[in-house]
This record gives C-alpha cells, sequence and structure tokens, in this order.
C-alpha cells in the first residue's frame, strides 16, 4: 500500500517524509526541490507484537509496513502543467491514500510561494488542481460513454448517471472519497482511478513553540474547521520534533524528548496508524517460535485470501485456519490454556478475518 506525501512547496513535506523513513534527502529552502518521488518503508506502530511476543517467545518481530511516497511540491496552475504538474499529478495517482501537509508556521527565512501564510487557502490550492484534473477526465469519459448510453446499453446508462452526479460533486468544490454510496458505485468509481477518491489527511506542520499550545492555535482551528466540514482526518505535528525524535535510538531517552513537549506519543507514530485505519487495511498476526509477523490485508478479507498474503500456495491449497484472537491470548497467557478452554477456532473458507486474528493456516498443494 503506497500513501503519498503532498502539498505545496515549502511545507514541510520531505522534512516529514525523512523522519517518518530515516531518510536523508534534500529538504531545502526553494520550489521543487523534490522532483522525483522518494520512496521510504515504514513500519506500523503496534503493541500488539510485544505483547503476543511475551507469551510467545520468538526469534524475531516482524511488522506490517506501509509505502510512503514524497511527491513534489505542486503549484496553483498544476492540472494545466504549471511547475511541472502534469507528472507531479501522476506521481498522486499511483497512491493509495493521500497525506497533505499544510503550513501553519511563520519564518521568514522559509519562502512562501504565495507570499503570505493562510493554510485553509493553501489547502484549498492543492484540491483546486486535483478537482481540475478529475473534471477533465470525467468530461473525456462523459464523451466517450455517452453514446453507449444512448443506444440503451444498460451498463453505459448507469455510469452516465454517476457520471453526471460525480461531476456536480467536483463542480461544487467537494472531493469523492465519500461519493460512492454502494459496491456497485465503488467499483464504477474505482474504474475512473481519479485523484480527488483517494482518502486523505490533513498535516498540519507547526514550529516547536506553537506544538504545545495547539489548543489556542489560530491556524490549526482553522484547518480543524476545514477538515470537519470535509469529514476529512486532522493531525497536528511539528516536522523538526518529529526529525529528532526518529534520531533518538535509546526508549526512556525518547520518551523525556516527547514529555518536554506534552506529547504521549510521536506525532508521526499516530499518522502511520491512521493513514493503515484510511487504507482500510487491519492486521492479522502469524506466531511461532522463529517469528511473530503482522500481515496487513484489507477489511472483510477472507480466510483464504487472507493465506494469499503470506503465499499464493496457501491460498490455493487453503484446507482451513486455527484461529484465536490476541486479546484471548492476551487473557489466558498461553495458547496451551486457550486450547483448554476451547478458545482456538477451526475455520473454513467462508470465515471473515479481523483484525487482530492469530493464524495458523493449512494447506495442501
Amino acid at each position: 500500500m503506497k500513501v503519498g506525501i503532498l502539498g505545496l512547496p515549502n511545507v514541510g513535506k520531505s522534512t516529514i517524509f525523512n523522519a517518518l523513513t530515516a531518510s536523508d534527502i534534500p529538504a531545502n529552502n526553494y520550489p521543487f526541490c523534490t522532483i522525483e518521488p522518494n520512496v521510504g518503508i515504514v513500519s506500523v506502530p503496534d503493541i500488539r507484537l510485544e505483547q503476543i511476543n511475551k507469551l510467545i517467545p520468538t526469534e524475531k518481530m516482524i511488522p506490517a509496513i506501509i509505502e510512503f511516497v514524497d511527491i513534489a511540491g505542486l503549484v496553483k496552475g498544476a492540472s494545466s502543467g504549471e511547475g511541472l504538474g502534469n507528472k507531479f499529478l501522476s506521481h498522486v495517482r499511483n497512491v493509495d491514500a493521500l497525506i497533505h501537509v499544510v503550513r501553519c508556521f511563520e519564518n521568514d527565512d522559509i519562502t512562501h510561494v504565495e507570499g503570505s501564510l493562510d493554510p485553509v487557502r493553501d489547502i484549498q490550492i492543492i484540491e483546486t488542481e486535483l478537482l481540475l484534473k478529475d473534471i477533465e477526465k470525467l468530461n473525456n469519459r462523459m464523451g466517450k460513454i455517452s453514446k453507449l448510453s444512448k443506444s440503451g446499453d444498460k451498463l453505459a446508462v448507469q455510469e452516465t448517471k454517476l457520471l453526471e452526479l460525480a461531476l456536480n460533486e467536483l463542480n461544487n468544490g467537494n472531493l469523492l472519497h465519500n461519493f460512492a454510496k454502494n459496491e456497485s458505485e465503488k467499483t464504477i468509481l474505482q474504474s475512473w482511478f481519479l485523484l480527488t477518491d483517494k482518502p486523505m489527511i490533513y498535516v498540519c506542520n507547526m514550529s516547536e513553540n506553537e506544538l504545545t499550545d495547539i489548543d489556542n492555535h489560530k491556524y490549526y482551528k482553522q484547518i480543524q474547521d476545514y477538515a470537519k466540514d470535509k469529514n476529512i482526518h486532522c493531525i497536528p505535528l511539528c516536522g523538526n520534533i518529529e526529525m529528532e525524535i526518529s534520531k533518538i535510538a535509546n526508549n526512556n531517552d525518547r520518551q523525556e524528548f516527547l514529555e518536554m513537549y506534552n506529547l504521549d506519543e510521536a506525532g508521526l507514530d499516530k499518522l502511520v496508524a491512521l493513514a493503515y485505519k484510511q487504507l482500510g487495511l487491519i492486521t492479522f498476526f502469524t506466531a511461532g517460535p522463529k517469528e511473530i509477523k503482522a500481515w496487513t490485508i484489507q477489511q472483510n478479507t477472507l480466510a483464504p485470501q487472507a493465506a494469499g498474503a503470506i503465499h499464493s500456495d496457501f491460498e490455493r491449497g487453503f484446507i482451513k485456519a486455527d484461529i484465536y484472537h490476541v486479546n484471548d491470548l492476551l487473557k489466558y497467557q498461553s495458547e496451551s490454556q486457550l486450547k483448554d478452554k476451547g478458545m482456538i477456532r477451526q475455520e473454513g473458507k467462508e470465515y471473515l478475518v479481523i483484525d487482530g486474528d492469530v493464524i495458523f493456516f493449512k494447506f495442501n498443494v
């Protein structure tokens, strides 16, 4: 799964990407410092790995991962090619969800491409470019499908009606991530590969001093209100602080540093967990003496397809699965106790895996 980090130039995208991925890519004070997208793999924080390991000792623990992509800064006019816009928007199209970094800090030494700080305006600049590109794409699609629709083709008639509704939403300035009402509409919407259909999170990048008093931060309040209207999650963090946190290896030192800024956990840990949730992902575990591993699947995945996340042979030759939930393991403290209590179930091909299942698959190829 890929999550793209986007925003105007000089808002802190590359700084946040570096902190997330422990990278060292350039983060300079000029537009288009990043041209080709940088890519990094990030572990999804999950305390359950440690909890399982205390009860099932193992040689190694392997967390779930998400791929993050640092997309170069978009500017006004990107949808018509301004500032290498077409190239950058193609990078947006290739990710599954978006983190929109918004600058909420004053700093005369860091250039603002619009000449002044206005976070809601900056959000709208980016979203307008995404909207315009999607309107262009759907108008082209309408031109192709309308002839089929007039001939009475039922699927074309259905798609034409949905195109009209989607274009109306876009022309009213609404993103399409909450647009589809049923599975049939979702299938059609996904076939259009739109930019505004992707789940989005706003990241309010503020200064170190402002982070300790976010309740009185006027720009953060403005973005919160805007995000609420759009049904989008909003997270405050300081890119510079997150960079410092990412360099601290010792857990005690890290905790002391967090406490200095009144933080219960790193902002980026919250961001990764939220991105995982926004993508509609869940985690199941495999656990044994060699390794405990977290596996990523979509919600509502059947057991054979979950097995396929491990290996295609597991799915092809799926017989059944022995399953218990991590919460039951924590309650009864051992797999042997779970067996004695009848808490380990055998499930077949119709079982829907839930978040936190610990699974042993049985297969034959």
